[in-house]
């Protein structure tokens, strides 16, 4: 339904001040502190997840080596969404607006529609992929966050066992927990916590654990070992469009973790209808957020 002159009644009379409500400040481009971006020429994108080999063996004298075969575990796969808002505006409208380019206003406001769709689908994953609403699973089929990513040699967790709140003690054992993740033949691999990912409410809990001299919300004179430490050397960063208060992400230096692949970047067009004479203004885009190796990322919901 195109907008007409009825719904802009306001804008059409003499002595009309100011307008106001498609101005306001925007948080710009939080998923690119959590994903990878790359690009994409197809309608989906598949990454496999490739198996090494088991710990080598000890050989008797006289006796053969032993061969171990590598193979292919679980493949993720990115299915792009085709992301597209659109408006118009009567011939009428536009040749009676006293004060301001109608088309100029509102494709600002479409273009903060289509930027909001993105931060909101961003977190998706992350929300979704909590162990208790498990409705995001990473490419081996269980969630994101699970204490039971299947492998060929066992299970790996990349969530706490008992969920907890951010505190000292819940941000050492993720720390712990990543430096012990092992890959698909079990063997240890160097992974380590690079960057938390918070909802707004716990900027002043991660301000007082990653920023203080000495340990938080005791007596004792003990440093705050996570900083003299220089764990987590990105800090922490908020994420306005994460919706659970309480739980808190970290990002690892294990590659091929979140990615974004851009299929088609953001595109306007508009054009006028011969018959009504109406403009019409369309954005659209396509992309894709995931996970390949779940290993890039630690998650906990809190308690």
């Amino acid at each position: 339904m195109a907008i007409s002159r009825s719904q802009l009644v306001k804008e059409l009379e003499p002595g009309l001040n100011a307008l106001f409500g498609l101005e306001y400040k925007q948080y710009e481009n939080q998923h690119e502190q959590i994903y990878t971006k790359e690009t994409s020429d197809r309608a989906f994108e598949e990454e496999v997840m490739l198996s090494g080999f088991a710990s080598a063996q000890v050989k008797p004298e006289g006796s053969g080596v032993t061969y171990d075969s590598a193979q292919e575990t679980y493949t993720a796969r990115y299915t792009h969404e085709t992301i597209a808002l659109a408006f118009s505006i009567t011939e009428e409208a536009i040749e009676d607006n006293l004060y301001d380019r109608l088309s100029s206003r509102y494709t600002k406001a479409l273009a903060r529609s289509m930027a909001q769709t993105k931060q909101v689908k961003a977190v998706n994953p992350l929300i979704q992929g909590l162990p208790t609403t498990d409705n995001y699973d990473s490419g081996d089929g269980v969630s994101l966050f699970n204490i039971s990513h299947p492998t060929i040699a066992g299970t790996v967790a990349n969530t706490l066992l008992t969920q907890a709140d951010l505190n000292e003690t819940s941000l050492e054992q993720c720390l712990i927990d990543i430096a012990a993740m092992t890959d698909e033949r079990g063997l240890k691999i160097a992974a380590k916590g690079v960057k938390m990912i918070i909802p707004s409410e716990l900027q002043f809990t991660a301000e007082r654990l990653m920023k203080s001299a000495q340990r938080v919300g005791t007596a004792d004179n003990d440093i705050n070992a996570i900083r003299s430490m220089g764990m987590i050397p990105q800090g922490y960063v908020v994420n306005n469009f994460l919706t659970d208060t309480d739980a808190f992400y970290i990002i690892t230096d294990v590659p091929n973790g979140m990615k974004y692949f851009e299929r088609s970047p953001i595109n306007t067009k508009m054009e006028g209808d011969f018959e009504t004479g109406n403009m019409k203004y369309k954005a659209r885009e396509r992309y894709s957020f995931g996970v390949s190796d779940f290993r890039g990322i630690f998650g906990v919901e809190g308690a």
